[in-house]
């Protein structure tokens, strides 16, 4: 057809029909967001402002929280200083339901009785005039605060017994390491005998100190005092050196028994033990005896003496 024919009238109705369907052809489209790749390269991205933003229309669904870790998150909120339900204060009643008391006797025991024997001397001595035996014995029987304490001792030389002695004597325990004795002492002599009244103190002193302390009265008005001090230096474990000390005072005269007032007799000792076992221990030493005063004018010759000595202690 050649374009004198067509009028402008109908080049009118042709537009008008196809403008409708080009129109519904672009209408599910957004034109704006085909050229937002074109914008983003020309502008530079602007920060976000969240303040302006409606939070209330956001999907917050537990399925999207289900992965956060809200311990992380600091909230600004204080935790709370006191719980939701206080803890009551405990009353009398509820001590007393928790702890009930214990009836008497219920954790009682009976007393324990215990008892030692310990020969720490058991000896044979040989001097520059003469030689003989000696013996120091030591035992209790009783509990941990109240005993019964038996000592002896005694010496024989040429054959006959020179000096012996025995004390019964009643001891309490006054600290850990100290016990109070009181009792009698009884001499035994080939010609005479004599009684004592006894009181004193015996225990471990500072520095491992084995000492006592002891005050006899006896008939006459005389009053003696006796006190001994032993330490035992462990030179291996088994192998330990002792030595002692042991001095006598006298309050008076007395020439029919051989005393004389003041000091009269200083013994001094060292002897060296080995220890089989702790209950046996055979030994070796030297002892010195020395008398002073009136005393050593009574002991004449023998006032002075030094013995080469060796012997067992043993306890059971």
């Amino acid at each position: 057809m050649s374009r004198s024919l067509l009028s402008p009238s109908l080049l009118a109705l042709g537009l008008a029909a196809a403008l409708p369907v080009f129109a519904q052809s672009h209408a599910g489209h957004d034109m704006g967001a085909m050229n937002a790749p074109a914008k983003a390269a020309k502008t530079p991205a602007e920060p976000v402002d969240h303040s302006k933003m409606d939070h209330s229309k956001m999907d917050m669904s537990a399925a999207d929280h289900a992965g956060m870790d809200h311990s992380a998150m600091g909230h600004g909120t204080p935790a709370p200083t006191e719980p939701l339900e206080p803890i009551p204060v405990p009353t009398d009643a509820d001590r007393a339901a928790a702890f009930p008391p214990i009836a008497h006797g219920a954790m009682e025991h009976a007393p324990e009785i215990n008892s030692l024997l310990l020969i720490d001397r058991l000896e044979h001595w040989d001097g520059k005039s003469s030689n003989g035996q000696a013996w120091e014995a030591t035992g209790w029987i009783g509990g941990n605060i109240n005993r019964l304490w038996l000592r002896t001792d005694g010496e024989r030389s040429r054959g006959r017994t020179e000096s012996s002695s025995l004390e019964a004597l009643y001891g309490r325990s006054v600290s850990p390491w100290w016990d109070v004795l009181v009792g009698v002492r009884q001499d035994f002599r080939p010609a005479d005998s004599r009684t004592w009244a006894a009181v004193g103190i015996q225990g471990l002193a500072p520095y491992k100190f084995e000492s006592s302390a002891t005050l006899y009265m006896g008939s006459g008005g005389q009053v003696l005092a006796k006190a001994e001090v032993e330490y035992d230096v462990l030179l291996t474990n088994r192998l330990i050196l002792q030595p002692l000390l042991e001095a006598t005072v006298a309050a008076k005269d007395e020439p029919e028994y051989g005393i004389g007032r003041g000091l009269n007799k200083v013994e001094a000792g060292l002897r060296l033990r080995y220890e089989f076992s702790r209950r046996f221990a055979p030994y070796v030493g030297i002892s010195h005896e020395r008398t002073f005063g009136d005393t050593a004018d009574y002991a004449g010759d023998h006032a002075r003496d030094t013995r080469w000595v060796a012997g067992v202690r043993v306890w059971f």
